[in-house]
């Protein structure tokens, strides 16, 4: 009777999993057709793109100075122990273009905007705003979710380029100001090692990682049921979900890229 029940619990585990996939692909193909038809409600992408873009600089460039800091300190560690101490910068730089930029500025999105997301569609949905919305005429993909995901498109890679500018300050800053390593060749070494390439690599990984947090978002904040609760279990699914979607497509994405 054991191995019934792991095989039930297997079974049950499944099925939930395939019923939730097919139900994410239905809303997606719903995103697909809604985008192709009108109208298109431009206040609301302006009010998004400010929300999810304007509003997270400040937390994307703290976290992209410190990232550049932190990682010219272990870097310069690290090369100091076989004389390399030039190619700090190089380093630093191409790990903040190819990766670092582009994840921890879609993380922290995620965590600022993505959640809000979820949270504000799921209120809606639970206080029956968005049946509201459908009686008025107004559909709720073409008002509610669209908006946030081209947002997402248009302001996830300009965030993740304020996150590598000023995370490559950081970077000169620790480096030439605080560590002593030589101003010239610091920067020669960036110039030598470091091409637009690595920079669109990044830039396209930031466009994917705004569809996915701004995808799951929407999707979560939909299918919200079970009042306040519900919006709070919503909104956590949401952030984990974002999140660890984002590190695996950074995989596949650096794998395919290379």
């Amino acid at each position: 009777s054991k191995n019934m029940r792991l095989f039930a619990y297997i079974g049950r585990f499944t099925l939930d999993f395939l019923e939730k996939l097919g139900d994410f692909a239905l809303f997606c193909y719903s995103i697909l057709y809604w985008m192709t038809r009108g109208p298109v409600y431009v206040s609301q992408y302006f009010k998004q793109m400010e929300f999810i873009g304007v509003k997270s600089l400040s937390v994307v460039l703290l976290t992209g100075v410190f990232t550049g800091m932190v990682s010219a300190l272990q870097t310069h560690y690290g090369f100091s122990l076989f004389g390399a101490e030039s190619l700090v910068g190089s380093t630093t730089t191409l790990g903040l273009f190819r990766e670092l930029g582009p994840v921890l500025a879609s993380l922290m999105v995620t965590a600022r905007a993505g959640s809000a997301m979820t949270a504000e569609i799921g209120t809606m949905k639970v206080t029956e705003q968005v049946d509201a919305l459908t009686v008025m005429g107004v559909n709720p993909f073409q008002y509610l979710v669209l908006p946030r995901i081209a947002a997402s498109l248009i302001m996830m890679p300009m965030l993740a380029l304020v996150f590598n500018a000023i995370g490559v300050a950081g970077t000169y800053l620790v480096g030439v100001v605080f560590l002593d390593i030589d101003r010239g060749v610091f920067m020669a070494k960036i110039a030598d090692y470091v091409y637009l390439s690595d920079l669109t690599t990044g830039l396209t990984k930031a466009v994917c990682f705004g569809l996915i947090l701004s995808t799951v978002g929407c999707y979560k904040g939909y299918g919200t049921t079970g009042g306040a609760e519900g919006v709070g279990k919503s909104t956590t699914g949401s952030v984990v979900i974002s999140s660890v979607s984002i590190l695996i497509a950074d995989y596949f994405l650096t794998a395919v890229m290379y």
